[in-house]
């Protein structure tokens, strides 16, 4: 039987929480808070190594966490018919965490860290849930313009969000740290109203089992996701495509975690330039998501999602060669671009990118996996997501140290094209089959 589309009251409501913790991710992760850390309270100047390899450290300690415990509270989520409450759980933990970012002053390196840490688990966990949604809001074929219209408007969020913060804080300097603390009280709050709507229309789906005598639900976690281990060879092309996942995602955790911090420490940027970029990656990001999101739907979500790859590939080769490009533009055209107009030319490349790869993933998932065990996938998508996040950040970290952060950033290009290789291995309608296969198991 064909599966009808969910009322767009709840899809709206699914939606919203990609437009809520954008604000996360977007001020905390990328824009503001991942500049304050090494600029003002590691304070390691001029190259900032330690900075930089202390805030990917932190996220790094975050992702572990999510990787060692995911795929387990998936599994009690789809027992217990309780994704709902999970992702309520996680939505509280990331806004406390946010708004207690205000307490972490220069020098006291330990407690925002800690800070980011928990944060960013409870930013990571909701992540994970929301997403586990996803195959209960339509038909396969729907999916991908869903996912693209969540994460499309996640990025309207981070822009809401983010326009807020820097209007209030000003310039991102010692002298104006009482108004820089204010960035994760704002953050926190934001993300709290952004998210009402999803727990008034998202509904929960799906009926609790019963626990057996003796059993705890971590136990019964357990146990199906050692029994999910042991039936993979059923989902052979979901397996394959986590392992190109791993990759990509690793590539794209270094372009949300250092892009501004590139900006602000080898391209140099103004206040007024980081703004433009910030703005213009957001509405490219929104429009590559919804553009992508519907190309899904028409070539499907795989070819989609390495064509994405390939222009980030491009994205990552205009980046590093940016002063150059600037230098060749002003000679042909006798301009007078400034390498800081470039990469703002390149910025929009990037942006078409960066949502509509995470979207094509999501939908991917979302696809190859019955509905019966979506928590339990999408913790193995959260897994695959943090561990690659874990690697491609700690690989930065370290190369940055020894290399540089400009001639490290190619490490990125390198992460993606093996992620293109793998993919080719994937097929998109096996994993379909495999899903159906499987459903009500």
């Amino acid at each position: 039987m064909q599966k009808e589309r969910a009322p767009l009251k709840e899809i709206f409501g699914w939606a919203m929480f990609d437009f809520a913790n954008s604000s996360y991710t977007t001020v905390i992760v990328t824009v503001v808070f991942s500049v304050i850390f090494p600029r003002i309270i590691v304070a390691d100047a001029p190259e900032y190594r330690m900075g930089n390899f202390l805030w990917s450290l932190a996220l790094s300690i975050s992702y572990l966490v999510i990787v060692l415990t995911a795929p387990i509270i998936g599994a009690i989520m789809d027992y217990s018919a309780s994704k709902k409450r999970f992702l309520f759980y996680s939505y509280i933990l990331t806004v406390i965490s946010t708004i207690a970012l205000y307490f972490a002053e220069p020098g006291s390196i330990a407690l925002a860290m800690v800070l980011v840490i928990i944060s960013n688990i409870g930013f990571a966990y909701g992540e994970s849930f929301v997403s586990s949604f996803l195959p209960d809001l339509g038909p396969q074929e729907d999916l991908g313009k869903i996912s693209g219209f969540a994460w499309g408007l996640g990025y309207f969020g981070g822009l809401a969000s983010t326009a807020i913060v820097l209007a209030v804080i000003g310039d991102i300097t010692i002298e104006n740290f009482e108004r820089l603390k204010l960035v994760g009280p704002i953050t926190g709050l934001f993300f709290l109203v952004a998210g009402i709507p999803t727990f008034l229309f998202l509904k929960e789906r799906g009926f609790a089992k019963s626990l057996p005598d003796g059993t705890s639900y971590i136990q019964v976690g357990w146990s199906r996701v050692m029994q999910t281990f042991k039936e993979i060879q059923d989902f052979k092309d979901l397996t394959i495509f986590f392992v190109s996942l791993f990759f990509s995602q690793a590539g794209l955790s270094i372009v949300i975690s250092f892009a501004f911090i590139y900006g602000d420490q080898i391209v140099q940027w103004s206040k007024g330039t980081m703004a433009l970029m910030f703005v213009i990656t957001q509405f490219t990001a929104a429009a590559g998501a919804f553009i992508f999101g519907f190309l899904q739907d028409k070539i499907g979500s795989l070819k989609t999602y390495i064509y994405t790859l390939i222009l980030w590939i491009l994205s990552i080769f205009a980046i590093y060669f940016t002063e150059e490009l600037a230098g060749v533009t002003n000679k042909i055209l006798s301009s007078r671009f400034s390498v800081e107009q470039i990469f703002l030319i390149v910025g929009c490349l990037a942006g078409l990118g960066l949502g509509a790869t995470q979207s094509a993933g999501r939908a991917i998932v979302g696809i190859f996996s019955p509905e019966s065990k979506s928590g339990e996938f999408f913790g193995f998508w959260g897994l695959a997501s943090k561990l690659s996040s874990i690697f491609g950040l700690l690989g930065l970290g370290i190369l940055q140290s020894y290399l540089g952060l400009k001639n490290a950033v190619l490490f990125t290009a390198i992460l993606f094209v093996i992620s293109i290789i793998i993919a080719y291995f994937v097929n998109e309608e096996r994993g379909k089959q495999s899903a159906i296969k499987h459903e009500g198991e």
